[in-house]
């Protein structure tokens, strides 16, 4: 095993693979951010913990594409760690930040080495939370093989021959490669901990007759307004194809709203109008109604804004503000005063919860201006989850008596939220994107039944 190893490394003059790393010196790399320290030695990369720096970075000089990339890596236990890829650090973006896909090292007991992390722009992309196998791969206090395969859209992360990530994106085509030391704060525990990478090597030709055949991670797909053949066969399907209103129609009207919106570079946008709510091109909503599903979409705020996800629609009422709907509440927490707001319990008005019923938990958002992803969840047997950036943050049971003292104990008690029925109880209804007078831009909106 050791001699086809050795094999397996050494880069011969026509294998296609190039040395990344010389093994000698830096040549060919630059420090960015944080001024952890690194140092060669025995043909290793070295960087070292230290407290009181941002995360650092050795990064090389030159940009890379499609690529494949090998390396191993052996990182302390308590240490967390990555390596970016197709990134960027640019003046104009929070101080040339490095920021970018990130290959994962987690020694940790959450095991989610191999996944991809968005550093300094969306957050996790993809988790291990669903992949035993993939949390199963690294080996603690150990050396472990990673392989990067980034062709095109498709980016997949093999760690100790196993497949961690397999992800669809196209954010970011092209960029530096970068060797991380995550920073610890004030953690002197983890002063002077190390972590070393060996054996780096890199492929740029011919990558398609060499991406690596076998058992594939659970697949991701960032690609806006764009489902795989996989999703396909899997019953997803868009509910926005990012260039017309097809689909939708105004809530209580027949046709779209001739003002309000707008669909603009594969986004459709709710239009700023002094936060009044419904007054301006009012709320949209599907043409199709839905019993059980699985609703995923994008969404990106301005700061102060508050808008709505809701779902279970059923146009039974015309209120003068926003038509009535179980609500995954879209809202910039920091700044917008309905945050503070609840009926009886607090926080259940901050985004991701839902909405005066349920304050949200495990909140990862992305920040203003940037991409968060929601999803609503509403099983066959009227179980509901809301997720935000692949973090669940609500669970609850439509119908049952829990909900229906949720349900009381809010906004929604008033018998105008149920003329006709229990409200949130529809066994079908429309979902809607909500209108509150603030500028709101969502894409990549699909839709797949639960049966």
């Amino acid at each position: 095993m050791l001699l086809s190893l050795s094999l397996l490394y050494a880069c011969s003059p026509n294998d296609g693979w190039e040395k990344l790393f010389n093994g000698k010196d830096l040549t060919g790399f630059r420090q960015l951010n944080g001024q952890a320290p690194y140092r060669v030695e025995d043909g290793m990369l070295i960087g070292k913990s230290v407290s009181g720096q941002p995360n650092s970075f050795m990064a090389t000089e030159k940009d890379y594409g499609d690529f494949i990339l090998e390396f191993d890596i052996l990182c302390e236990e308590g240490l967390n760690s990555g390596v970016q890829f197709r990134s960027l650090s640019l003046p104009e973006y929070n101080n040339g930040r490095v920021h970018g896909y990130q290959c994962e090292i987690d020694p940790s007991d959450r095991a989610w080495s191999g996944g991809i992390y968005d550093e300094a722009r969306r957050g996790w992309l993809v988790t291990l939370a669903d992949n035993e196998a993939g949390r199963n791969a690294y080996k603690k206090n150990d050396w472990n093989h990673y392989r990067i395969e980034a062709v095109g859209d498709t980016i997949r992360i093999w760690l100790n021959g196993v497949n961690t990530a397999n992800l669809f994106d196209n954010e970011t085509p092209s960029g530096f490669i970068a060797f991380q030391v995550h920073g610890i704060g004030s953690n002197t525990e983890l002063e002077g901990k190390e972590i070393r990478w060996k054996n780096i090597r890199i492929m740029t030709e011919n990558l398609s007759a060499n991406m690596t055949q076998g058992a594939l991670a659970p697949e991701v797909n960032k690609v806006p307004n764009f489902l795989t053949e996989n999703e396909k066969a899997n019953g997803w399907r868009l509910l926005f194809d990012g260039k017309t209103t097809n689909g939708w129609r105004g809530a209580h009207k027949t046709t779209f709203p001739e003002a309000g919106w707008k669909v603009e570079n594969g986004q459709i946008i709710v239009q700023e109008a002094d936060g009044r709510e419904a007054q301006n091109g009012g709320d949209i909503v599907t043409v199709d109604e839905f019993a059980a599903f699985e609703l995923s979409l994008e969404f990106k705020i301005t700061e102060g804004a508050n808008s709505g996800i809701k779902y279970f629609v059923t146009e039974k009422e015309k209120p003068s503000g926003s038509a009535f709907g179980l609500e995954y509440q879209i809202l910039d927490d920091k700044n917008h005063p309905d945050a503070n707001l609840f009926t009886t319990v607090p926080g259940s008005r901050k985004c991701a919860g839902l909405y005066d019923m349920i304050a949200p938990q495990n909140i990862r958002f992305n920040g203003i201006g940037n991409w968060n992803q929601a999803v609503v969840k509403v099983f066959p047997n009227n179980h509901v989850e809301h997720w935000l950036n692949g973090f669940k943050t609500v669970e609850y049971e439509r119908g049952s008596d829990a909900f229906r003292a949720l349900v009381k104990g809010s906004k929604y008690s008033a018998p105008a939220y149920a003329p006709l029925g229990r409200f949130g109880e529809a066994p079908t209804g429309r979902l809607l994107l909500q209108d509150h007078g603030d500028e709101v831009a969502y894409r990549n909106i699909k839709v797949r039944e639960l049966k």
